[in-house]
């Protein structure tokens, strides 16, 4: 038998970390496994690059552990070191380190310097925090039972496991009965429209409240490995590699035909499975499948009401990432944060104001070649950009190798609007938009906690969200999934339904990496890469 029609147990289609965990735990389990990857480099929105000495992180700055990434690694044998990523938080002159819960106090007194007549609206929403960090006290309480040998690990079960989800039931009701938009929430506590936006602008649109406010506990939690993110998705693959995964990057999957459960390249290659995990872009399955290929015709209407309800869909925010090589000693932004940090150059907040100019700017995109329309387009820019927080990451300061002596890079993420970024290239402006926001962001930084950035920079460059979107593949660069403004919901979001996030109506087809909600991001597709991979295995015995 030639070996393009030989039959692989489980068939992968997405080299991201759920992609890459999916495979992993397949073959761990004794099944083949072939991974398809469309990019060259595995690992999605979790990597690194090297660029004239530095080494920069793309998609995400610090890993979330959410008792998921250590037990997934330990359970795998796969040794990585990682150092603490401690938060700092900033408004204007004023600068906090986020490094244990007492530094509550602090950013207590950071939003009373900006909004002194606001102390007991501060009051009831730092309460709410509390209390949202006893419930994530539970919810990461232990590590996930999903990554243990639960029949073996006795002492697990019965003296950590078993007392724990008592707990847990008891809290995730709590925690479901806070799901309501966090805007909603924090307006429910104060009347003060920049006090909300300073505290909800960290925030995705629409972002259920318990997520929202449980950010000081996950700042708790970061780490970081040495030699960057991309040291992580590099030791899966190494392990993929090393049981037999067979990975085929820079390869599409066009077609898949599940009655003969085959996937096709574009080149017309067919591969044959007996289980497929499907851990890319949803809507690129529903949109490779052959309706006219399913046996039964209320399984033809089951996938058809599904395609349907993904194209409605919208995916969550995207970014822009300026990336920053300057002539500035590490030291220097080390006397001012820690390397991850997020800072709000104006205590005024976003407004309402700037909301709808967005909305009446994406209402009209059809305008986009006008210069009426790029003019407001690019003075929104400005005006966001000034007053919105941003992500900050300084990794020479988490490990000293990744920037050449004396030397500092910075990432400088803002949520930014694909439609915009779409608009934009349409009208024939894209890079000017690029230019603008890049500069936009510098003249903040260099007018409020970076004096002399500009002359100091020797290298930059910029991802948009169309960046994302053409090279991760995600649905409008969504960066964690699904977004939250969706009137129905595209993917399971409640974490005792965790096990169904993996199932599709598709016969012997899985998918991983699929979820709208806490936690979201890395710890999410990890767990659902291994989710995917029990179910399948499970399937073929």
């Amino acid at each position: 038998m030639d070996r393009e029609d030989a039959i692989q147990d489980i068939v992968v289609v997405g080299g991201g970390m759920a992609g890459l965990t999916a495979a992993a735990f397949a073959a761990r389990a004794g099944r083949s496994v072939l991974l398809f990857e469309k990019e060259k480099v595995l690992g999605g929105l979790c990597g690194s690059f090297e660029r004239n000495g530095f080494t920069w992180d793309v998609g995400i700055r610090a890993l979330e552990d959410s008792g998921i990434i250590r037990p997934m690694l330990k359970s795998l044998e796969i040794d990585i070191d990682f150092v603490k990523s401690p938060v700092s938080v900033g408004i204007e002159d004023r600068i906090i380190p986020v490094e244990s819960r007492d530094n509550l106090g602090d950013y207590r007194a950071l939003l009373e310097r900006f909004y002194p007549d606001n102390r007991e609206d501060i009051g009831r929403i730092l309460a709410e925090v509390r209390t949202v960090m006893k419930h994530m006290d539970v919810l990461y309480g232990v590590e996930n039972p999903v990554f243990k040998d639960l029949p073996r690990d006795r002492r697990y079960l019965f003296r950590v496991l078993l007392p724990w989800i008592g707990k847990f039931l008891l809290t995730i009701g709590k925690i479901n009965r806070m799901d309501e938009p966090v805007e909603e929430r924090l307006a429910a506590l104060s009347g003060s429209r920049p006090l909300i936006d300073i505290v909800s602008q960290h925030f995705f649109k629409s972002t259920p409240a318990f997520f929202a406010l449980s950010y000081f506990s996950l700042y708790l939690d970061y780490i970081y490995p040495r030699g960057g993110t991309g040291v992580l998705p590099r030791a899966l693959e190494g392990y993929c590699r090393s049981r037999g995964v067979e990975i085929r990057t820079e390869t599409r999957i066009a077609a898949t035909d599940p009655s003969a459960r085959t996937v096709a390249e574009e080149n017309g290659t067919v591969h044959r499975y007996r289980k497929l995990v499907w851990a890319a872009d949803l809507r690129t399955l529903y949109r490779s499948l052959d309706l006219g290929a399913l046996p039964d015709g209320r399984l033809r209407e089951s996938v058809r009401e599904r395609t349907a309800l993904l194209e409605a869909s919208k995916g969550s925010d995207s970014v822009f990432s300026l990336y920053l090589a300057v002539d500035i000693e590490p030291s220097w932004f080390a006397a001012k944060s820690n390397g991850h940090f997020f800072y709000t150059p104006s205590r005024q907040g976003l407004g309402l104001e700037v909301r709808r100019d967005l909305e009446s700017l994406l209402a009209e995109t059809s305008a986009a070649g006008t210069e009426a329309y790029r003019r407001r387009a690019e003075d929104w820019v400005r005006r966001y950009i000034a007053r919105n927080t941003f992500e900050i990451s300084i990794p020479a300061l988490k490990d000293p190798s990744l920037a050449p002596p004396g030397k500092t890079g910075l990432i400088v993420n803002v949520y930014f609007e694909y439609a915009l970024c779409e608009a934009a290239r349409a009208g024939g402006w894209y890079e000017d938009l690029k230019t603008l926001a890049e500069d936009c962001l510098i003249d903040a930084l260099e007018a409020s906690v970076y004096p002399g950035l500009r002359k100091a920079v020797r290298d930059r460059f910029s991802f948009t969200p169309l960046s994302i979107a053409r090279t991760v593949g995600s649905s409008e660069g969504a960066i964690i999934g699904w977004s939250f403004t969706n009137p129905v919901l595209p993917a399971v979001h409640r974490m005792q339904d965790v096990n169904r996030a993996v199932r599709t109506e598709i016969p012997d087809v899985l998918q991983a990496g699929q979820w709208t909600y806490s936690p979201a991001g890395l710890p999410i597709s990890i767990l659902t890469g291994k989710l995917a991979a029990d179910a399948a295995v499970r399937g073929l015995r």
